[in-house]
């Protein structure tokens, strides 16, 4: 897990406005710096170039620079509006973060900035002939970098806002926070089996705040436990919905309130879920989206049997075998996720909105019998339970006792806990 300040600086890095005012800073220096290269470079660098070559050509670059990133954010927010529409307002954020786009926006913005601030310095006649010759070269750089990232764009925006490359994205980071926990289910700390009790000593400190948990400091909790000697069991994870009634966690022992500030301070939480150390939410995100698919204003099952393909292909990997956990944090104990809340997440908004869409449900009651077939005797539970409850809403959303019989064909004689009845 990560420290809170490498999570905050993480989360600061990925955001449009960091990335732009730091290329915009580097376009700026460049055209700043040549006003000095008199100084500092010898004589045979210079060679004659006019103040009114580069003055054209810098002016070209300002007035394009300022309409290709208008036309680009005005594409951007078209994307994201599309995105919202037809596949789901949380993965929009991920288009945000989007390396490709925050790149190639961040060197319009600095094109546009060196360019302004070149034509600046060169009416003030601050440039020698070295400095005219700096800037001459900085600027052929520039544009050599402004059509790299123009090719780059046109390539992008092809993709960008489309349902199939939003799922793709939300199943790139689902997948990547599923595998750093199924690699440390304990994020650190030592694992809380399910319906293990805890000390009957312990003290709950109760949540200050509303919202979702975005991220736990473990190494801060570890800190502040070992040094008071106190056990902590957490009773959230990163998704979790805390209020001033709920636990943050247990502390064993009489209370301790530098313990409990603590506590608070390490547990970050927002109104709205992350991506990054939530397994559980990439999943809903993705069954969100095949969720909207089936609606009646979009009516595209092709999508939803899509998603259940990529979250069937998710929620294996949580079948894997745990590997020995590194307890680097040996005074927080800390839940695991339930198997059952994980394909509660996956499946169940596609098996309630798709009942009456026969091509959907034996997609997901194929999709569950292949899942039934790995992991533990929670795991394939998890996925009977599932199987059950996609039966009984297409037993009720499906107009033809045809296609009720077929689907009942398809569900494995295990899964099968009650499917007789009206």
């Amino acid at each position: 897990m990560l420290s809170r300040w490498n999570w905050l600086l993480a989360r600061l890095t990925r955001q449009l406005w960091f990335r732009a005012t730091l290329v915009g800073l580097i376009g700026v220096a460049a055209a700043v710096v040549a006003v000095v290269a008199d100084r500092f470079l010898p004589d045979s660098w210079t060679f004659e170039i006019g103040a009114d070559a580069v003055d054209g050509i810098l002016t070209i670059l300002a007035s394009s620079m300022l309409a290709v990133t208008t036309f680009s954010l005005t594409t951007l927010t078209g994307a994201l509006g599309e995105a919202t529409s037809n596949a789901s307002p949380r993965a929009t954020r991920l288009l945000m973060q989007d390396r490709v786009t925050q790149n190639v926006l961040s060197s319009f913005v600095g094109a546009f900035l060196f360019s302004i601030v070149g034509l600046v310095v060169l009416q003030a006649q601050a440039y020698g002939a070295t400095g005219r010759a700096v800037l001459f070269i900085a600027t052929i750089g520039v544009i050599a970098l402004v059509v790299v990232s123009l090719l780059r764009w046109i390539d992008h925006l092809i993709r960008l806002g489309r349902v199939d490359e939003t799922a793709a994205r939300v199943e790139q980071v689902a997948r990547r926070a599923l595998t750093d926990r199924r690699a440390a289910p304990g994020m650190g700390g030592k694992i809380r089996r399910p319906g293990q009790p805890l000390p009957t000593t312990a003290r709950p400190v109760m949540a200050r705040e509303i919202g979702y948990v975005l991220h736990v400091d473990m190494q801060k909790i570890e800190k502040a436990a070992a040094s008071a000697d106190r056990r902590v069991d957490l009773a959230i994870l990163p998704g979790s919905f805390v209020h001033p009634g709920a636990p943050l966690a247990w502390v064993d022992g009489a209370p301790d309130e530098a313990l409990a500030d603590c506590i608070h301070a390490a547990c970050a939480v927002s109104s709205s879920r992350d991506f990054d150390q939530d397994p559980r939410f990439g999943l809903l995100v993705l069954a969100e989206i095949g969720s909207r698919a089936l609606s009646p204003g979009i009516n595209d099952p092709g999508t939803a049997i899509d998603m259940i393909a990529r979250i069937t292909a998710l929620v294996a990997l949580w079948s894997e075998d745990v590997p020995q956990d590194d307890v680097r944090y040996p005074h927080v104990h800390v839940p695991q996720i339930k198997t059952g809340d994980l394909f509660e997440d996956a499946f169940s908004a596609i098996a309630r909105d798709g009942a009456g869409v026969i091509e959907v449900q034996v997609r997901l009651q194929k999709a569950l019998a292949a899942l039934m077939g790995m992991g533990d005797a929670a795991f394939r539970d998890a996925a009977r339970v599932q199987a059950a409850l996609a039966f009984e809403h297409a037993r009720h959303g499906l107009a033809l006792e045809s296609e009720v019989e077929r689907l009942r064909a398809l569900i494995p004689e295990a899964a099968a806990v009650d499917t007789t009845g009206p």
